[in-house]
């Protein structure tokens, strides 16, 4: 569809906003999905937007309708997984599980494969399945020891489930792997790692505000102490003249 110049303009800068806020501030990237969606609900593109900008603010019931609707317009399979996972969010990980089994899934690319095996596997853990989880998993991609944009998230994701099925060391050695691929740091890897290795990382801020803290309480007292000394002293003084005034007195 096309729209007139000037909507065109002001629709596409509302959509730069979302690509640009929906990390770091997704409620603003809301805000101005909504603003799109407004003057352009007839737009596939605008739809998706919409729908992912709800889906990082957890509105997945919104996110879903705002998906489906692109879907509509492009006859895409590409959002068949985040579709599924909001299925997950509403706490329908049995519908999630359903579309993963769909003829749909044989028309995504590799990575949209990927994806939605890691929305199955999670549906799985939804219904405390980890061991379904963990084989959901294990797959040529994770095997593989080629390095993909999802290589991380997949690894990451099978270390996990690992870990909550009491394999420790197998997790281990999986957080490694996906630390390992993760040059961007999309993932926690190196974190859970040192949690595993029960390493505690100290927070050198926190320590320098509490050395302030002890110093300021050193100068405190010292100051306090000074104060008593100087009024100590002063108290010698008119000691010592009243007794030079006793002593003059007697003395006449």
């Amino acid at each position: 569809m096309s729209l007139p110049k000037t909507l065109a303009e002001d629709v596409a800068r509302n959509l730069v906003m979302v690509a640009r806020l929906i990390d770091e501030d997704p409620e603003q990237a809301y805000a101005y999905a909504r603003i799109a969606l407004r003057l352009a609900s007839r737009v596939a593109a605008v739809r998706e937007a919409a729908g992912f900008a709800a889906y990082a603010t957890q509105k997945y019931a919104e996110a879903l309708a705002e998906f489906r609707a692109a879907r509509r317009m492009t006859g895409s399979v590409d959002l068949w997984p985040v579709m599924a996972d909001c299925e997950r969010g509403l706490g329908r990980p049995e519908r999630a599980m359903a579309m993963a089994g769909e003829p749909e899934v044989q028309k995504l690319d590799k990575a949209g494969q990927v994806e939605m095996r890691l929305v199955a596997a999670g549906a799985r853990r939804d219904m405390g399945q980890i061991d379904a989880a963990i084989v959901t998993l294990q797959s040529p991609e994770l095997a593989s020891s080629s390095v993909q944009p999802w290589t991380p998230r997949l690894r990451y994701a099978y270390a996990d489930a690992l870990l909550e099925a009491g394999r420790e060391d197998e997790a281990r050695e999986w957080f490694a792997k996906a630390l390992e691929a993760d040059k961007d740091g999309s993932t926690d890897a190196s974190d859970r790692l040192a949690e595993l290795d029960g390493v505690e990382f100290v927070d050198a801020l926190g320590d320098d505000e509490a050395s302030g803290t002890a110093v300021d309480a050193e100068v405190d007292q010292d100051e306090d102490d000074a104060v008593d000394v100087a009024e100590a002293s002063a108290d010698e003084d008119e000691d010592d003249e009243d007794d030079d005034e006793a002593d003059g007195s007697a003395k006449a």
